[in-house]
């Protein structure tokens, strides 16, 4: 950016409000993806007015824009490969209104969930999509990826929850889309289209959501298995009873170990372990918890434990969410890297698909963790790596291809719930291949200069490994 361009973007929100230090560009360089790439300015607005003057001036001059909240983000959708502004709208964070009587809140882009999740407690209420970065990602960045989490097969996605948007257009301009009813049958559901479009065509200022009543009790089974094969089919042959779980997740021997190993979590140590939770009214809970035991039984449970002590349950949770950090130090010299992150496959394939993910590490030698929401058949693959090693690197990209080639044949979809950016972007131009025409048509109609979250989603090219944040020559910009 010029500095006369910079000048008149710190004059819209004012000096306290955006920086331009190197240590603070360098920062808003990374999500927490494998990528980086610096701006050239840090804005945080404090005011849709303010967004919409910074948008309005960015896309007279032709200047990228890359909308930010917590930063929590797997694939580099929050990476500004342009450089530019990074609009991080974390200084948005009131929650306007909560209406329990009529079932939604209103909330600013910048609002953290769990910090919502505390709100809406008192009233008994929720939004129980449960995201593993929950005390970190902001709703307007849930929204923006269609974010979920392990309980999505029972309670949905974000997208789920979406009631209405407030907007602000690539021009400046502010629409406002959606309702604040349940119901709503008046015209494009335009609301949806910013759903998962990840800073592309427009910006989220404000969300009506729509909130749920809490779930009474849960329990938890945790249950061991001599296969990884085995896992999938109990998860399967759960949904088969019928019985939809609140969630179940799945951990195959190196996540186990990596958890155990750093944060004591006490799990068997057997090739793989389902997590299993059902929620509601308590009689239907013990009812379901003897069919959940039954078909753990029926696959060939090799140890099985089952709580309704919250505490208990935490520790459980706990331990899986650690996966990601705790496979950084399954070895020395490796750390945890997100490339084939978080496909998802019908839920009746999911044997199928970790025995694949099982062949292809071997073939390639990689070390692979599969773990994830296999109740709605989200999956995550962690691969472990020697960040400086361009063999490593390469070796990694072969087997996410594979693995992504795998899902895609078996009906399935290379994200489930982190969102596209840079580390999905190829392969989900070969997953959607025939929409891609429409996608860009729809980018060109809302933003025709092309300034927000430029090459990304529909228009990266070329190889995942640039722009890499790791220590290695090769695949640095």
């Amino acid at each position: 950016m010029e500095p006369r361009a910079i000048e008149r973007v710190k004059q819209i929100v004012g000096e306290g409000n955006c920086s331009t230090r190197t240590a603070d560009l360098y920062i808003y360089g990374f999500d927490a993806s494998i990528h980086h790439r610096s701006p050239d300015i840090v804005v945080q607005p404090r005011s849709t007015k303010q967004v919409s003057e910074v948008l309005a001036y960015a896309d007279q001059n032709r200047i990228p824009v890359v909308p930010r909240g917590g930063g929590t983000g797997l694939c580099g959708s929050a990476v500004p490969l342009k450089g530019g502004i990074v609009l991080d709208m974390t200084r948005m964070d009131r929650l306007k209104e909560i209406r329990v009587e009529d079932l939604y809140c209103v909330v600013e882009a910048g609002v953290i969930y769990d910090k919502l999740m505390e709100a809406l407690a008192p009233f008994k209420f929720s939004i129980p999509i449960a995201p593993g970065s929950g005390e970190a990602c902001t709703m307007g960045g849930m929204i923006a990826t269609n974010a979920s989490g392990m309980r999505a097969i029972k309670y949905g996605a974000t997208r789920d929850y979406v009631l209405g948007l407030e907007v602000v257009l690539a021009n400046g301009e502010v629409i406002r889309v959606g309702t604040r009813t349940l119901k709503n049958s008046s015209g494009y559901q335009l609301e949806r289209l910013f759903v998962g479009s990840e800073g592309t065509l427009g910006v989220i200022t404000e969300a009506t959501l729509r909130i749920a009543p809490k779930a009474k009790k849960a329990a938890m089974v945790v249950a061991g298995f001599d296969t990884v094969e085995k896992a999938g089919i109990c998860v399967s042959r759960i949904i088969a009873k019928p019985l939809i779980p609140s969630a179940i997740e799945l951990m195959d021997s190196t996540c186990i170990k990596a958890v155990n190993k750093t944060v004591k979590a006490g799990f068997p140590e057997v090739e793989a372990l389902c997590m299993i939770e059902v929620d509601g009214d308590p009689k239907v809970i013990e009812e379901e918890l003897l069919v959940v035991q039954q078909v753990c039984h029926e696959v060939g449970s090799v140890g099985l434990e089952s709580s309704s002590d919250p505490k208990r349950m935490a520790k459980w949770t706990y331990g899986r969410k650690s996966i990601m950090s705790s496979l950084s130090r399954y070895g020395a010299g490796f750390v945890s890297v997100s490339l084939a992150d978080d496909m998802a496959v019908p839920i009746s394939k999911i044997p199928a698909a970790v025995v694949a993910f099982k062949r292809i590490s071997d073939k390639h030698g990689v070390i692979i963790g599969t773990y994830g929401h296999a109740a709605d058949g989200n999956l995550h693959t962690k691969m472990l790596l020697d960040p400086t090693s361009e063999d490593y690197w390469r070796r990694g990209e072969m087997a996410v291809g594979e693995i992504f080639d795998t899902v895609i044949s078996l009906g399935g979809t290379v994200t489930g719930e982190h969102g596209v950016g840079i580390s999905k972007a190829p392969y989900m131009q070969k997953e959607r291949k025939e929409a891609l025409k429409s996608m860009k048509a729809i980018k060109q109609a809302l933003d025709p200069n092309g300034i927000l979250n430029p090459g990304k989603i529909m228009d990266w090219e070329g190889s995942i490994l640039r722009n890499l944040r790791y220590p290695c020559d090769k695949y640095q910009e």
